[in-house]
């Protein structure tokens, strides 16, 4: 089974209080400690990655990011998804064939730019494009960031998800959807569904979002931001 198979296996048959918990490395030394913890897949974060390499959240390089994926991917045995931001512009083609080369086994698309949210039929379109080319060799997870750029309003964001589903994304992710929706937007949204859980106690643990329906919980840069505070905690205690 090639690792683009084990990673689609991995969400199927998820049950309720169990969804696959899949933490975002942002350098390859934060992938082996994650990988060696026992988790049997990962998810970068853009926003971590471009931490690590002192870029602002948005502001990472493609050539920059498609690299860090690389080293991150070729540091564990186990799949790593790539958060790719909005796809940096790149034709659905070349996009596809950088995260193959990245050895990336699926990716994160967002349905913004710059803040406004996409074109929901462009960018199903686009989404469209991407499984044409990818196949089955990577699992698509489409972003939905009405509850972050738009109304947040859930009948829209079920309504995108629609949209992206019938377009061939694997999962879809109403990134920020608060708990209390979750179970209209689960009662709305067909197959795969990522939630995002937060690492500061202000929200559901992943378990709680696997039974309001989460198929996988992703955390975001959360990880990243976390051990950053830790190490200003340490560097603190070195001071004179």
């Amino acid at each position: 089974m090639s690792k683009a198979e084990q990673f689609r296996t991995l969400h199927r048959g998820r049950a309720p209080g169990d969804p696959l918990v899949l933490p975002g490395p942002w350098d390859a030394a934060a992938a082996r400690v994650l990988a060696e913890a026992g988790f049997p897949a990962l998810a970068t974060p853009s926003a971590g990655v471009a931490a690590s390499l002192g870029y602002a959240d948005g502001a990472t390089p493609a050539d920059e990011m498609f690299a860090a994926v690389a080293r991150i991917a070729r540091a564990v045995d186990v799949p790593v998804s790539a958060d790719v931001e909005g796809g940096y512009g790149l034709a659905p083609e070349e996009l596809v064939e950088r995260l193959l080369e990245a050895g990336a086994v699926g990716c994160n698309l967002e349905d913004s730019d710059g803040g406004v949210l996409k074109d929901a039929h462009a960018h199903a379109e686009f989404l469209a494009g991407v499984r044409r080319a990818a196949a089955d060799r990577l699992f698509v997870n489409a972003r939905i960031d009405v509850f972050v750029h738009g109304d947040g309003d859930p009948e829209r964001a079920i309504e995108r998800a629609a949209l992206y589903r019938a377009a061939g994304a694997d999962c879809v992710y109403p990134i920020l959807a608060p708990a209390e929706l979750v179970p209209l937007l689960r009662s709305g949204i067909e197959g795969p569904l990522n939630l995002l859980a937060r690492l500061d106690g202000d929200g559901p643990s992943p378990a709680a979002l696997g039974e309001l329906g989460a198929t996988r919980v992703t955390f975001g840069p959360g990880l990243q931001r976390r051990t950053a505070a830790a190490l200003r905690e340490i560097a603190a205690g070195l001071l004179p």
